[in-house]
Order: structure tokens, then sequence, then C-alpha cells
């Protein structure tokens, strides 16, 4: 008993050491190492990857063809699963996304309610749509030998059951049947389906997590097999695809990978302008707007078998319409030349064909040289009901004209930036390739932020939406009720954009412009990309690189933007003037006499001159004496001597020093948001020069909450000024000025409240009234 006791007191004591000087104390600059699992031979300490590193791998042999009439697929799939961890394996899971439209489904049976008195009748058919028939039918699963398999579904999961384990350095192949009809994207949403055009009457498909695949087995979590409720996306292991993909003869297909079978499938003036555009300056029309009008008119009974080859991706996606124009452009990149395409019905142009492609070639540029070479033969982007979603070297795209070929400013920089986007995204997560379904921030955030950095080299002037700190100033000052850290679970998220896309997004820029610089941030952030393409890393993986390729220590800075949920608020509170007294009459003595007169005459001062209208020093004079003469601050012969004699012994240094007449102010800061950042403070001087000082964010690593600064300047300071160019992202400026500015806003009149869309110009160029 006694032994018992003594342990729980010893225990107690670490607590309770702990809790007043460790890691268990609230000092925002305690490193992290509390929160991040440890560096093994798996993953290091740097954040690279360990000496032991692996990952699993899937190749694919899939065999689908496309029912143009009832809208579904019929697919057979051979997977050969290569074990390379140091795990015996008695089972393989396996990810059946489209089982989310199944009304039993977690996704549709936790959906929760909003008000439904005033609903528009595409949202009422979006709720009341789920379909089980959208599910996947699995019609055979079956060993190498054509030997059944046992198999378990569990609504988006299908685990297999191995007839032997699975050891370290085997393989095992085995196959897949099934059935299912494809989702009306225009009425069920999602990341994939079709979309009817009845003016035409065909349909255009983008298949999209079509087929069931295998989920990941890691080091880190074992099977990623969590449910998919919607938010969170996909976690793949890489492998090769060969794709067979029946569809109508006159349907055009473009796929994730290479098309191996052009000769087959395409005429050979297609084939022709293909070749002429790898060398081409600018994108060439391969199949122009008149033949896709054309093909629209008839509906081809005949088939066509569409082959294509894709090497070390995580997925395979495709599209299908006899309604496609196409557009081809080689980009030369590091020796090689990529393939950007644009595939898009006649109801894209002219938008589709002017920029597309260009937004395509534009990413490949920008994201060479923040991240790496893109290391696959070709880049597509698709319009379709999708309005924004990425897959291994193609993407699904929205944004279309109005009917009469106008588009607003709004629509047309919307279309490339979210090309930009889903492009980036064949970076970030198919190649760097993190887990979506836990961390919707790491590709997400990271392919907002490269977004930013494209957009702003597409021309000066550029309308970013996300990137900026002051753009999210707003999110930031949410109420905490409805804020989650950026280190949560993909399902956690309340508001998803601004917490999975603009936060680290806007994290990133602060990192390069403000507290790494570009120089340290643009290498770490290379680093990263170069250490983890065709890997898994984790989040852990990205912070310890961050910090490891560019020597600073940014625990700080992941423990509040990533952990936390606290706002920037930093107010500039106090500021004390003091000069250097030089000891100089002629100087010291003629500034206070200057000072004293200048002093505005008090209230009292003021109406005793009215009131009183004659002392008594007036009436009698004899009351008068020396004292009433004297003025202290009158220069004497006797004061300059004095000055004399104290300068005389001073040295030639501290003469300098003395007739600099240095203005001394101590500025007081005082952290109200909670979140740690640097101080910038820009002082304007009475010449009206300014000069920016950048304290770094370890001004608060002894008190989290108020410091003092003391800033020595030659000129006097008119105005002090806290994060001049917004770019902390502070979500209260009033408080960021001494002495304080005023704000200026504006107001509007108006007779209603609601607000007009946005006016689309070009219609009014149009009709003359611009």
């Amino acid at each position: 008993m006694k032994k018992i006791i003594s342990t729980f007191i010893c225990l107690l004591f670490v607590i309770t050491a702990l809790a007043q000087g460790g890691i268990y104390n609230n000092n925002k600059f305690h490193q992290i190492d509390e929160l991040l699992p440890t560096p093994n031979e798996y993953r290091t300490g740097s954040g690279a990857p360990g000496n032991r590193y692996w990952q699993q791998r899937a190749d694919y042999v899939i065999k689908v063809e496309l029912n143009d009439d009832n809208q579904s697929v019929t697919g057979s799939e051979t997977i050969t699963y290569y074990n390379n961890s140091p795990d015996v394996l008695t089972y393989l899971w396996m990810q059946l996304d489209m089982n989310i439209y199944d009304p039993e489904s977690d996704a549709n049976i936790t959906r929760t309610t909003t008000n439904v008195s005033n609903m528009a009748f595409n949202a009422f058919e979006s709720m009341v749509s789920n379909r089980a028939d959208y599910s996947y039918e699995i019609r055979a699963v079956k060993d190498a030998t054509g030997k059944p398999l046992a198999y378990t579904v569990n609504k988006t999961m299908m685990r297999i059951e191995l007839p032997t384990p699975l050891r370290p350095g085997q393989r095992f192949v085995f196959s897949v049947d099934w059935f299912n009809f494809i989702n009306n994207q225009r009425t069920t949403g999602g990341r994939g389906g079709y979309e009817y055009f009845p003016a035409d009457g065909n349909y255009l498909y983008e298949m999209a997590h079509w087929f069931p695949r295998m989920c990941v087995y890691d080091d880190v979590n074992g099977w990623q097999n969590k449910q998919f409720l919607g938010n969170g996306e996909f976690a793949l292991p890489f492998g090769d695809y060969k794709v067979s993909i029946t569809v109508p003869a006159d349907h055009i297909v473009t796929a994730t990978g290479e098309l191996v079978n052009a000769s087959q499938v395409l005429k050979p003036s297609w084939l022709q302008k293909f070749n002429q555009s790898k060398t081409a300056n600018k994108p060439v029309i391969i199949v122009t707007q008149e033949e896709a009008i054309e093909a629209e008119k008839g509906k081809a009974t005949a088939k066509k078998t569409w082959s294509f080859d894709a090497k070390n991706v995580r997925d395979f996606a495709w599209a299908s319409s006899r309604k496609f124009i196409w557009d081809s452009w080689g980009i030369p990149v590091a020796g090689r030349t990529v393939m950007a395409m644009s595939f898009y019905p006649k109801e894209g142009n002219p938008l589709w064909e002017r920029y597309s492609t260009h937004a395509i070639a534009q990413t490949i540029k920008t994201l060479g040289k923040f991240a790496f070479d893109y290391p696959y033969p070709v880049a597509i982007s698709v319009n379709g009901p999708v309005g924004g979603m990425e897959y291994p070297m193609i993407c699904f795209n929205g944004p279309r004209p109005l009917p009469d070929g106008t588009y607003t400013a709004a629509t047309k920089y919307g279309l490339i930036s979210v090309i930009m986007h889903e492009v980036i995204h064949f970076w970030f997560p198919m190649v760097v390739n993190s887990d979506e379904r836990q961390w919707t921030w790491m590709d997400e955030g990271i392919t907002t932020f490269m977004q930013y950095l494209t957009e702003q080299e597409w021309e000066e002037t550029y309308p970013s939406r996300r990137g900026e700190a002051r753009n999210i100033v707003g999110y930031m000052a949410s109420d905490p009720s409805v804020l989650e850290p950026i280190m949560s679970n993909s399902e956690l998220i309340i508001q998803f954009g601004n917490n999975a896309y603009a936060k680290p997004a806007t994290a990133y820029n602060i990192l390069r412009e403000t507290i790494m610089g570009r120089e340290l941030f643009d290498y770490a952030i290379k680093t990263y990309a170069n250490r983890w393409k065709f890997k898994h890393p984790t989040p852990a993986d990205f912070f310890r690189t961050m910090e490891d390729a560019s020597g600073v220590d940014l625990d700080w800075f992941w423990r509040g933007w990533f952990y936390g949920i606290e706002p920037v608020d930093i107010a500039l509170t106090s500021v004390s003037h003091y000069l250097v007294d030089t000891q100089n009459p002629d100087i010291e003595k003629v500034a206070r006499k200057k000072t004293r007169d200048n002093e505005p005459l008090s209230i009292s001062e003021q109406r005793n001159k009215t009131d009183i209208p004659t002392y008594r020093v007036d009436i009698y004079p004899e009351l008068l004496d020396f004292y009433n003469e004297y003025d202290a601050l009158n220069v004497t012969e006797n004061d300059k001597k004095r000055f004399q004699e104290y300068y005389s012994q001073l040295t030639a240094n501290e003469k300098e020093l003395l007739e600099k007449g240095l203005n001394l102010y101590i500025v007081d800061f005082e952290n109200i948001g909670g979140l740690i950042m640097p101080i910038i403070v820009q002082m304007e001087f009475e010449d009206g020069s300014k000069e920016v000082v950048r304290i770094p964010a370890e001004i608060w690593r002894k008190d989290n909450k108020k410091v003092s600064k003391l800033f020595v300047t030659e000129k006097k300071v008119k105005q002090f000024e806290l994060d001049p160019f917004q770019e902390t992202a502070d979500i209260n400026l009033k408080n960021n000025t001494f002495p304080p500015k005023m704000m200026e806003s504006q107001f509007q009149l108006f007779k209603q409240r609601q607000q007009p869309a946005q006016p689309n110009l070009m219609q009014l160029q149009r009709d003359g009234r611009l």
C-alpha cells in the first residue's frame, strides 16, 4: 500500500510540475511536440519519409460500358494488390462511394434539416432524389482463378476476405463486376454524374468515383475505411490503370491517362490536328463547334471502345458526350510535351474556347516554379454539370456564359480561377497524396494558396478572392460557436470553405510575406512537395518539413492558426514620448518657453479675462516684486557657462549622441484577440516621411498578452500605425493607430433593400447602354 501511495504522489508531482511550467501551461510559444506523433523509421522528425517508409500499390485493368439510353454503366475490373507493408493482411477494404446515394447511407440518415417553408423546386428535388439504384450492384467478386470471394458491404465500404493471409512482399489478384445507374448531377449534386440538355436531347457524362476502389492501408491509420459522408473526399493508393471505355460511336471521350488507340476512334482530320497541336503556339481546335452541333442531331447505334493507359496515378475519371468541342495545346515541360486539353459543349463558348486551355498552361508554368514539374503527359479541363472537381490529369469545371454568349466579369474570372484550382489539384493531392477523407485542408488549403499565386501571374489586377490576409478577417471575427480549428476532421467543419480553403491559404500567404519571407517559404514548400510526391504525407510531415527546410521555429504558428480558433486583434494602446535633455539652455529653455507660450488658456483663464477686469496688483503696484519679473525660462550667462563646463567633460561619442536630439517612444501593445502574430509598425514623421519596423512574433514569448517596445528616432513621429498593409488578418483596425485615426466609410441611399446582381457589362455594351 505504501508503494502505491508513493507512486501516486510521484505521479501527482510530475503532473503538477507539467501544469505549472511544462507543456500544459498557456504560453503560446510552447512546442507542439505533444500534438504530433512520435517520429520513427517510417516518418522522421525532419518531416521526410524514413528509411523504412512503405506504401501499398494497386494496379487496375478495367472494362466499362456506358448505356446512353438509360444512363447506366456496367463494369468489370481486375485489381492486383501489392502488400508492401511489414504486416500480414487477412482482408482488404474497398470504397463504394456511389453508395452514398442509398437512402440508408450514413450521409442520408444523419443529414439535418433546415427551414423548408420557402424552398425552390431544385432544392426540394435534391432532398428527395436519392435513389438506391445509383448505388453499386456488386455482381461478382472473384479471385484470379474465378473462384468467388467472400465479401461484406458496409454502406460505402466493402471488406473482401482473403482466402489465405497476404504476407509482406506478396500480391493478390482479384476481380469485381458491378452495375449502377448514373446520378443526375443537376438534381442530386455530387462530384460526378450526367447533365441532360433538353434543347437537343443529349447527355454529357462526367464519371467520378464510378468504380469500386481500393482503400489506403498505411503506417499511420492501418486501413483508412471511414464512411463516405460527403465532405471528406478520398484516400487512395497509387497504381497503373488500363481502362477500356465503350460508348456510342458518335461520342467523344476524354479520361485520365493517354489515349492509346487514337487511330481507331478518331477521324484522320482530328488526329492530324491533334499532332499539329503538339508544337503549336496556341490552342488548336480538334473537334470544332460546327462538328459538335452536327453530332448533336444524330444518335449512333454503333459503339466504339476508347482505351487509356495511366501510370502511377491514385484514381481514374472520364467524360463522354457527342456534344464535346475539343481543343489541344502542347506545353513544353522539362524536355517533354504535356498536352493541355479542354472539352466543352457549345453552351460553354465563347468562354471556354478563349480561356480554359490557357488557364491550364499558366497553372503548369506556375506550379513548376513553386512545386515541381508536372509529371503526367496530359492535363484536361472538362465543362459539364460539376462546378469544380479534380482527378489525376482531368478535372470537371462548371462556369458558362449566358445563352446569348455574354458573361459577367465574375463568370469570366470564376471560370479561370476554378480551372486553375482544379488543375493545381493534379499536384495536391493527386501526386502529393494526402488523406482527403481526414484532412481536407492539406490539399484544399495549399491548392487555394497556389491558385492565388497562379492568379497573380495571370494579370496585375486579378480579383483574387482568397489569399490576402484582409480577405479572411470576416471569418476570423465570427462567433466562436461556428468555428472549428483547421486541424479538424473534414466532417466536423462548420464553415467548410473558409476553414479548409481560405484560412490555411491565408496562413501560407502570411508565412510567405510576413513571417518567413518569400525565399525561405518558397524553398520550404517546394521541399515538402518534392519530399512527398507520389507518397502519403500527414499533417505532422508538413509541419516538420516547413520548419526543417527553413530553419524557422513555427510551432507557435501551427498552434495558433491550425489548432486554435482565436483571431488576430493586436491593439496599439498608448505611446509615451521622451526627448534627450541636451542641458543646452539655448535649446531646452527656448523649447520649453515656446511650449508654455503656445499653451491654450484654460476655460477658467478665458472667463476670468471678462469677469476680473482689474487685479489687485494693478491697483497696488507696490505688491509686485522680483518674482513677478523673473522668468525661469530666460537663458542667462550662468546657464550657458554651466552647460559649457558640462559639455567639455563629454567624450566625442557622447557629444555626437547628445547633439542628435533623439526621440524615444515607448509603445504599448495588447494582444486582445489571442492569436500571436508579428508586430508591424509604421511611423509617419512630421515631415511626411514614413518608416516600417517589423518585429518577429517572438516579442510575445515572455508575455502573450501585453508588451512594450522602445522606438528611437531622429525625427518626431506624427502617428504610429499597426499592421499598415493589413497583412496579419487583424480583425479590428480601429485600435491600430496612435493618435487614433478616423475610419472612413460610405453609405448608400436606397429605396429597396434588395441589392442588384452584378451587371452584365457585355450586354450593356452590346445594347449601347454602357
